[in-house]
């Protein structure tokens, strides 16, 4: 903006607070979505009657219901490498790798970690209701939620040697050890399903993600603590949507306020300016020959062909005239170097 200059930290501060307002929101409005199916969603109890409500329904379907049983494999389970009883139907196994990494900015060392190697299984599983009825799930890995136990956790720490020390200050890189996990979610667990309920032609129930593009929950909680989960998600991201919603206000408080005195500069120097062309309006010019006749004291200091006329402030100075003044580079007093805020006219008695 011609003569309003925007610096570079501000018009960064402003477009990351925009980009980051967007970014929040979208994420708040899809977690808020998220609750609101999660309320609106019908629960409903394996059993017998469960058919009957499917038959009734559009297309034999519920698009999104809740429901609650006990984890059963449809035929073979999988077994935990490192729990020799521990049976489940899914598993799932990860290596990762722990390191402390130097930062040359803050001149710390920060965690952190990759992900050397993932593994995930599943077999064929049901929800089995008090009557034996069954729902069979598909899609698990598809799931959201927390739906897996750890069964097996070790961390395996490095150990160093003087040139490994030496090697890793040199490369900025401190290798702390790998974690290894195994989780699994275990037959008889009882399991909250949330998605797509059908029955299909040959009578069978199954649970399956959404097809509308709604989130599907597998979770070894209830339902009120899935619900009180995402509740607190959503919550999270419009705190951060109003932080950085407030901190984009601010800046533009900060520029509208420094325009506003800009401004308000600009309008004292144009009224200081009419008020010293109407002093000089009429006036005398003297001659060449008899102006060098006047009193040398009250001769500007810069153009040396004018009256010194103006007194600045806040040093109180009266050293030039005006047009002298309006023509200074820097706006600071020739005598003490003191910024100048404000012009007078200077009236001789």
């Amino acid at each position: 903006m011609e003569g309003f200059p925007v610096s570079i930290t501000e018009v960064l501060c402003l477009g990351a607070s925009v980009t980051l307002s967007s970014i929040c929101y979208y994420m708040y409005k899809k977690s808020r979505t998220k609750v609101d199916r999660l309320e609106d969603a019908p629960h409903l109890s394996i059993n017998g009657k469960l058919k009957s409500v499917l038959k009734i329904s559009a297309e034999n379907c519920l698009r999104y219901a809740v429901i609650e049983g006990t984890v059963q494999p449809v035929g073979e389970t999988l077994k935990s490498q490192f729990q020799k009883d521990t049976v489940g139907v899914l598993q799932k196994y990860m290596l990762r790798e722990h390191k402390l990494v130097w930062n040359g900015l803050s001149h710390t060392w920060v965690d952190s970690e990759r992900v050397l190697h993932y593994r995930a299984n599943a077999v064929p599983f049901m929800l089995v209701g008090a009557d034996n009825t069954v729902v069979k799930i598909l899609d698990p890995l598809q799931a959201g939620g927390v739906h897996t136990e750890i069964t097996y956790e070790k961390f395996h720490q490095v150990n160093y040697g003087l040139g490994d020390i030496l090697g890793q200050y040199l490369s900025g890189e401190k290798l702390k050890g790998q974690l290894e996990t195994e989780e699994m979610l275990k037959v008889g667990s009882t399991l909250t399903g949330i998605g797509e309920l059908v029955l299909s032609p040959d009578g069978a129930l199954t649970l399956q993600p959404p097809s509308d593009g709604c989130q599907f929950f597998l979770s070894v909680a209830d339902f009120d603590t899935l619900k009180g989960e995402q509740e607190s998600t959503s919550a999270r991201w419009k705190t951060l949507v109003v932080v950085f919603a407030a901190v984009g206000t601010a800046v533009l408080l900060w520029l509208g306020r420094r325009c506003y005195l800009r401004l308000k500069l600009r309008w004292e120097r144009e009224r200081a300016r009419r008020d010293f062309e109407k002093r000089r309006t009429g006036e005398f010019v003297a001659p060449q020959e008899e102006a060098a006749e006047e009193d040398m004291e009250n001769t500007c200091l810069i153009c040396f062909s004018r009256p010194r006329d103006c007194i600045l402030l806040d040093c109180g100075h009266v050293c030039f005239c005006h047009d002298c003044y309006r023509a200074l580079p820097d706006g600071l007093c020739p005598i003490c170097r003191q910024t100048i805020s404000r012009v007078l006219p200077l009236y001789y008695a």
